[in-house]
């Protein structure tokens, strides 16, 4: 019996495939119809794409059709590390360690008790032109969700 593909097999062909064709996220995002940030997240592993979008990220790649199947299955989302090492990703966890209790307070002071979804979510990355050096301007918007009293 061959052996089932799985999420991790399919997130190692899509970075080879796009590092053989010299491809940039939104290239790939621009020709599946997605956002960057979105499309990166699926392709690794994170979200579950729809059969449309998964089709066409293979067609786009040259990945195998099975590879289309595997990316429509819902994700288990786990992280392996309690403190991430990775430099970027650790300042982005920095900065909510710093920043998440203020972030969480001026959420509430707006909208009252409750978080804003990761589910109903969208987020974009973009380059800040900066005479002191470039600037990397993270722009997320999440549906707030308030606790319920029951």
């Amino acid at each position: 019996m061959a052996k089932m593909m799985t999420k991790e097999d399919v997130t190692e062909m899509i970075l080879s495939a796009k590092r053989t064709a010299g491809l940039k996220w939104e290239g790939i995002a621009g020709q599946i119809g997605m956002s960057p940030v979105w499309t990166h997240s699926a392709a690794m592993g994170m979200n579950a794409m729809p059969k449309d979008k998964a089709e066409a990220l293979v067609s786009v790649l040259g990945l195998p059709q099975e590879a289309a199947l595997v990316l429509q299955e819902y994700p288990t989302k786990l992280w392996e590390q309690a403190v991430p090492t990775d430099p970027c990703v650790y300042r982005l966890y920095e900065i909510v360690g710093v920043y998440g209790p203020t972030i969480k307070a001026l959420i509430q002071e707006e909208f009252g008790d409750g978080i804003m979804s990761a589910i109903d979510f969208d987020m974009q990355i973009t380059r800040v032109a900066n005479p002191k050096g470039d600037r990397v301007k993270i722009e997320m918007s999440g549906k707030f969700l308030g606790y319920n009293s029951w």
